[in-house]
């Protein structure tokens, strides 16, 4: 009841500026509704203010996506992210005496502020300094919240279905007991954060772990709060005081720098840690004067699983790759459908076209205006470019309309007989997708931050922004479900997809090496493109979280990570897969020389010309050949003949080879591009009068690079990782090795003997190059 009143005058203004004066009277500029915009947007301030904390935490939500509502609307909603209107500070301080278990509050701070520094919906913020002079910030819980909450959350599941009913009436569908089902289970996880928002013991543990959980992966650009773990209670939570702007007003240039630290970190909380921190709004971001992000407020978290973070991670690399037949099961391993729908029935449903659009339009970024405005020009190209706003939606429903109902027939159903295809497609789609609760945080996490990139940068685009995080993840995680999207990323086959059938004395790792050597892997191959694009995020990754990147401390750190991650001895699942593709390169180049000198050559042609003549010259002529013997004429004509066609044959160019190759020649196209010193050769060709073309090209040293280099540190740690190099050269001479063991055994044109001799030689110089290498495989 307080509800419908409270809310009465403002949606009844609402909807007669809107539906009276705009839509009955056609006025298509909407002139009266954003005349009104100022007064609306501030009476939503107030009712949001009255209505309790729920409705804060949605205004809070709001305030910061101007692409989703009003400008007007969003700049008064902002105050509600530190400026809640406070209760009385003789109630905070009965609270904190209360809780602390003292008479008077100076037997613990020297100073407390009288009035709160910040309040927010949950609690309000004071400011004090302890007796053994620490700076410190004082949460003190508003008195009866969690009633509050329990009531605005009762309103919430009572109103769910009436909206629910609305919405899908406004769409033309009929609703489901489902549709009212998932909506109360949303609003239900929604509260269950909500509640957990009270738990200051909670909070203060959230926050530990993460500042631990950063210091551990070397995440120094990021950090939360100290916790005064002496005076964290119930009801009170001290931490030491952090002084900074929020991010969202501070002018300083590294602000959107630290955006992109900000994407990182929440990124490592869903994709690693495994504790998402949900309530990401401005107020709770600050650039440090440090010129750090400090992230405040722990309170609402989303525990993330193992098995989830995986399966993000494989979903975020089949969608990168535009391997979207991948994605019916990643939907199935994200709880986005259940275990039992077939993935064939995912295919038909048409995700894939729809995903594939949608991840086009989030890559261009700009946020939902920009898109709506890129979707448009889609509709015209398609539709016709004179159509208005309502005629282009009425062709675009007409067109889903038919694609819905050719995919009904192919599914057997009579098109004719269904009265609503639109609801028949509902009731379909109910049993293919569901939303599982943990999106409600996810997406209201990366949201937030997408609002403050967008205001910033109005062409933001939040999918870019992760690719860096993504490949610093990828390339140093050694799972093999982290290696299979690493290896998709990369555009490799999943290893699983390549094994073949061996004895149970082979590796796996060697059967993968058979199945390349005999030309029967798969045809996906390394994508130069993609190994220098994560190369360059990785870089970017390590750069931006390492450190606050003063004097170019961010680029040495990246410097020091990427050496670390070619070159260190105990590996990682780039260098992996780059001396398994380094073995598999040389193996073809070998080969490939070798064809060239023994088959292809001027030389091998005459050599073989030489040896085919005694035999033709015996073929042209029966006298000639009866004067040998047939023993004597196979020992010294016919074998000798037949020796370059072995020898071709033996050398045969895979269909491998020659993507491999190829490969090999892209990468070197695109690494001459970026080392390639044209100013130097260009200034040398001008005083020759030859030109350019005898001098070589010169690796251009950049400043950052110089500096890189200048650092007595840096320089020492990248030496010692080049120590480190013979072994790598050892396992890629494993590698050739072992290859051309199983070449050998599985030759078309060797005797049989000569096949286990040359793949036991090989094999045997393979284990001596590299002795631990089958039981590091094995294992």
């Amino acid at each position: 009841l307080r509800l419908a009143t409270s809310t009465a005058g403002f949606n009844t203004g609402l909807i007669f500026d809107w539906l009276v004066l705009g839509k009955l009277l056609k006025d298509e500029d909407y002139t009266a509704l954003r005349k009104n915009e100022p007064r609306r947007a501030k009476e939503a301030l107030e009712l949001c203010t009255q209505l309790g904390p729920t409705f804060i935490k949605l205004g809070q939500a709001l305030s910061i996506r101007t692409d989703l509502v009003p400008e007007m609307y969003a700049l008064e909603l902002r105050q509600l992210q530190d400026a809640v209107p406070p209760f009385s500070s003789d109630e905070a301080r009965e609270v904190l005496k209360q809780e602390l278990g003292v008479s008077d509050l100076n037997q613990i701070f020297e100073t407390l502020s009288e009035e709160p520094v910040a309040s927010a919906s949950i609690g309000q913020v004071y400011r004090g300094t302890l007796k053994d002079g620490t700076d410190v910030a004082v949460k003190v819980q508003r008195p009866g919240i969690l009633a509050e909450i329990a009531l605005d959350l009762h309103v919430l599941r009572l109103l769910t279905p009436i909206q629910t009913r609305l919405q899908n009436m406004a769409n033309g569908l009929d609703t489901d007991p489902a549709d009212i089902e998932q909506g109360v289970a949303l609003v239900d996880e929604w509260g269950r954060g909500f509640v957990a928002e009270t738990d200051y013991r909670l909070e203060a543990t959230n926050t530990i772990q993460f500042e631990e959980a950063m210091r551990k992966r070397n995440l120094d650009a990021v950090c939360a709060p100290t916790v005064v773990e002496s005076l964290v209670r119930d009801k009170v939570l001290a931490t030491e005081w952090v002084e900074g702007t929020r991010l969202d007003r501070d002018a300083s240039p590294d602000v959107p720098r630290l955006c992109g630290v900000a994407i990182n970190a929440y990124l490592t909380m869903l994709l690693d840690t495994g504790v998402l921190h949900c309530d990401p709004h401005p107020g709770n971001l600050l650039r440090t004067t440090d010129g750090k992000l400090c992230i405040l407020d722990w309170g609402m978290t989303l525990a993330v699983p193992d098995d989830l973070q995986y399966a993000l991670l494989e979903f975020i690399a089949h969608i990168n790759t535009e391997d979207y037949d991948s994605i019916p099961q990643d939907f199935i391993n994200l709880g986005f459908s259940p275990e039992d729908v077939s993935l064939e029935r995912l295919q038909n449903s048409g995700i894939t076209e729809g995903l594939s659009f949608a991840f086009r339009q989030l890559s261009q970024g700009g946020g939902p205006k920009k898109m709506q405005e890129r979707v448009k020009e889609e509709f015209q190209d398609i539709y016709g470019a004179d159509l208005t706003d309502m005629e282009l939606r009425d062709a675009a429903r007409a067109d889903m309309l038919e694609r819905m109902e050719a995919q009904l027939e192919s599914e057997g159903v009579d098109v004719k007989g269904v009265t609503n295809v639109m609801e028949e497609m509902s009731r379909r789609n109910r049993e293919l997708f569901a939303l599982p609760p943990y999106v409600l945080y996810v997406a209201r996490a990366f949201s937030t931050l997408e609002g403050i990139g967008l205001s910033i940068d109005e062409d933001y685009a939040i999918v870019q922004e992760c690719y860096p995080y993504l490949a610093g993840r990828l390339f140093t995680d050694k799972s093999p479900r982290a290696k299979s999207a690493l290896r998709a990323m990369l555009g490799l086959s999943d290893e699983s997809q390549t094994m073949v059938q061996t004895s149970g004395d082979i590796s796996p790792g060697l059967a993968v090496v058979k199945a390349g050597a005999n030309g029967e892997s798969s045809e996906k191959s390394l994508s130069p493109k993609k190994l220098l694009e994560m190369t360059d995020n990785f870089a970017s990754y390590t750069a931006a979280t390492a450190t606050v990147d003063r004097d170019g401390e961010g680029r040495t750190a990246a410097a020091k990570e990427f050496a670390k991650l070619i070159l260190d001895k105990d590996g990682s699942t780039l260098q992996e897969i780059l001396v398994e593709e380094a073995a598999k390169l040389g193996d073809a180049a070998t080969r490939n020389f070798l064809r060239q000198a023994l088959v292809e050559s001027a030389f091998a042609k005459n050599v073989a010309s030489t040896l085919r003549a005694p035999k033709d010259a015996l073929e042209r002529s029966e006298q000639l050949s009866s004067l040998f013997p047939d023993d004597l004429k196979k020992a010294i004509i016919e074998r000798p003949a037949d020796f370059p066609r072995l020898v071709d044959e033996l050398l045969h160019t895979t269909s491998e080879d020659e993507k491999l190759l190829s490969t090999a020649s892209e990468l070197q196209e695109a690494l001459g591009g970026r080392l390639e010193n044209t100013s130097v050769r260009s200034a040398m060709a001008e005083n020759l009068s030859d030109g350019a073309s005898i001098i070589p090209s010169i690796p251009d040293i950049s400043p950052g690079l110089r500096s890189i280099a200048s650092d007595t540190e840096t320089r020492k740690f990248v030496l010692e990782q080049l120590s480190n190099v013979p072994s790598l050269g050892r396992r890629v001479g494993a590698g050739l090795f072992r290859r051309a063991a199983y070449r050998a055994m599985n030759s078309p044109v060797l005797p049989e003997e000569a096949r286990k001799q040359l793949s036991e030689v090989n094999n045997r110089v393979a284990d001596a190059i590299e002795p631990a290498a089958s039981t590091k495989e094995d294992a």
